[in-house]
């Protein structure tokens, strides 16, 4: 999904000159027909060939992978990620911790409506 996000429109053999090692043309022909029939992507032939592109917008994927991962690895507990990402905290400037303070600060007034 990322490289047709960044690409706009892709065939499989230009998505998959774009992935790392050595992944073979039927396996992201497999992958690119499996998110289109999840509706995340489509099709247009242009000659002999597809050109996929994405059909969601990038931040409700980015988001809902967000969420997958959350409840995959960290049990559903947004807690145990910023801990988890903080536990790196010596690589954080003051400024990104002081963006950081604002967006939880800003989460906790929207959440005492």
């Amino acid at each position: 999904m990322d490289i047709l996000y960044r690409k706009g429109r892709a065939t499989a053999g230009q998505v998959r000159e774009q992935l790392p090692g050595s992944t073979s043309d039927s396996t992201v022909r497999t992958q690119l027909r499996v998110l289109e029939e999840k509706g995340h992507v489509r099709h247009e032939e242009e000659g002999l060939r597809y050109a996929y592109f994405p059909t969601v917008p990038r931040g409700a994927v980015r988001k809902s992978a967000l969420r997958h991962l959350v409840d995959t690895f960290f049990e559903g507990s947004t807690e145990k990620v910023v801990s988890a990402l903080l536990g790196d905290s010596n690589k954080l400037s003051d400024d990104e911790f002081d963006r950081i303070a604002a967006v939880l600060e800003k989460a906790r007034k929207a959440g005492e409506r």
